[in-house]
């Protein structure tokens, strides 16, 4: 990702102090500054690694989930559920990876409401190699080491599940 030179000072830290100066809540506004903001260079990251292969990682997601289930294939709702998207993303989604023929959608042959995606071997193929370039890469995240990984994904876990993310 193209970036201007590092600034001297960390500016959350100093929203932080401003902050501090007006309102209560510093520890979560600081928290969550700075966890919007790795999201933000993450995904810069994660998007410049999967670009010459034609995705977005939301694109990716869906192609490895596709790649995960058993026959290949998936309604589009079940994978909007899967993915957490609402179903006018997924729907989106599936246009850019059949456009790149990653995809192919066809009517469920059981429900006549439903589209089934189906992985193609073009798609199977970007989604392995994809998959080793974002592990290559360490997705974004080689700052930590795997007990940071570990520590960071169980301190997130509670705000999901607050969140209704899953039971």
């Amino acid at each position: 990702m193209a970036r201007g030179a590092p600034l001297p000072f960390d500016p959350i830290e100093e929203a932080a102090r401003q902050w501090e100066r007006r309102w209560d809540g510093v520890p979560q506004m600081r928290a969550v500054t700075s966890l919007m903001r790795v999201q933000q260079l993450v995904i810069a990251e994660l998007d410049e690694i999967l670009r010459p292969h034609g995705l977005s990682f939301a694109g990716y997601e869906a192609l490895v989930l596709l790649h995960f289930s058993r026959h290949s294939a998936l309604p589009l709702g079940k994978m909007g559920e899967r993915l957490q998207v609402h179903p006018t993303s997924i729907t989106s989604i599936m246009r850019r990876l059949e456009a790149s023929g990653y995809v192919r959608r066809e009517p469920h042959p059981d429900d006549g409401r439903a589209v089934l995606a189906h992985l193609t071997d073009r798609g199977r193929a970007v989604a392995v190699t994809a998959t080793a370039d974002l592990v290559a890469a360490d997705f974004g995240l080689g700052a930590l080491d795997e007990r940071q990984l570990a520590m960071l994904t169980d301190v997130l876990r509670p705000v999901r599940k607050a969140a209704g993310d899953f039971d």
